[in-house]
């Protein structure tokens, strides 16, 4: 029992140090290529900006009181579960930003708009996507479109993208049309960073066989390679006959070894191989438990 406590207790940990790196993470972006480059973007940061033009208020303190406003919205309408998920990344991010600021130089790393547009999007991308897998959220524009979902249906992504374009013509009058057309690219570049962030995990290769040495090849699998197989019960879409189809998953680097073993048990077996983004249990994610 205290082993699971402790257990729980470590991933809760590892994953708040998720949130806070993946929400320091976005104010360093932010600081070193969006700011020094002059760029428009969406989400709280963009709405930030925009404020900060109209008003000569900081960027930071913006976001902060926005973020807050959310925060309680989210509160009231999606409940207190989801308002403990987006609580950190609500002070966090906007701490970080005011602190990062007084900290680092004005110019950042480069003053090439270019640059700054692909490394904000790369950073962004990757800072939103941290805070996500650690089934948080960032907090701030994310709420809306979570409400609208919820009391309309309209799709979250259809009403998130609906958001940022307004929020990017917000920050229009401010600025010239070059940077509001590399802001769209911005947004552009880290929607799919954060997409192939969602998908990245402990890539393997999965494997489906049939052959009608199939008890042979499952013992050379289990024997030969140490790796775990599962029979599933197919029937031949043309003979309408009743087969047993092997399905493995195994590391990228033994395909070859396990092609090389089937090949010479059968060389007509019929082989299915496809990449899976992330797999977890007993040889891959756990221990293995031998009998």
């Amino acid at each position: 029992m205290e082993e699971k406590k402790t257990s729980s207790q470590d991933r809760t940990f590892l994953r708040m140090v998720a949130i806070v790196s993946g929400n320091v993470i976005y104010a360093l972006t932010v600081q070193l290529f969006l700011l020094p480059g002059g760029l428009v973007t969406g989400g709280s940061t963009g709405i930030g900006l925009a404020v900060s033009h109209l008003w000569e208020i900081p960027v930071s303190t913006a976001v902060l009181v926005f973020n807050v406003v959310m925060l309680v919205l989210g509160y009231f309408a999606l409940g207190k579960g989801f308002a403990l998920t987006t609580i950190l990344s609500t002070f966090v991010y906007p701490i970080a930003l005011e602190l990062l600021g007084r900290i680092l130089p004005e110019k950042g790393l480069s003053d090439d708009i270019f640059l700054c547009t692909l490394f904000s999007g790369l950073g962004i991308g990757i800072a939103v996507g941290l805070v996500i897998r650690a089934g948080a959220s960032t907090g701030g524009m994310d709420i809306p479109p979570l409400v609208l979902h919820k009391f309309f249906h309209i799709p979250v992504s259809v009403s998130l993208y609906l958001f940022d374009t307004c929020i990017l013509l917000a920050q229009a009058p401010f600025t010239d049309m070059k940077r509001v057309l590399y802001g769209i690219v911005l947004v552009m570049i880290y929607t799919m960073v954060i997409d192939r962030m969602m998908l990245m995990g402990s890539v393997q290769t999965e494997v489906k066989l049939i052959s009608e040495k199939r008890e042979e090849i499952r013992r050379c699998i289990l024997q030969d390679m140490d790796r775990g197989v599962t029979l599933l019960a197919a029937k031949g879409g043309y003979s309408g006959e009743a087969q047993e189809l092997i399905l493995t998953v195994i590391s990228n680097r033994e395909l070859p070894r396990l092609e090389r073993l089937v090949h010479q048990i059968d060389p007509n077996c019929f082989m299915i191989v496809s990449k899976v983004t992330q797999v977890e249990g007993r040889g891959f994610s756990l221990k293995k438990k031998y009998r």
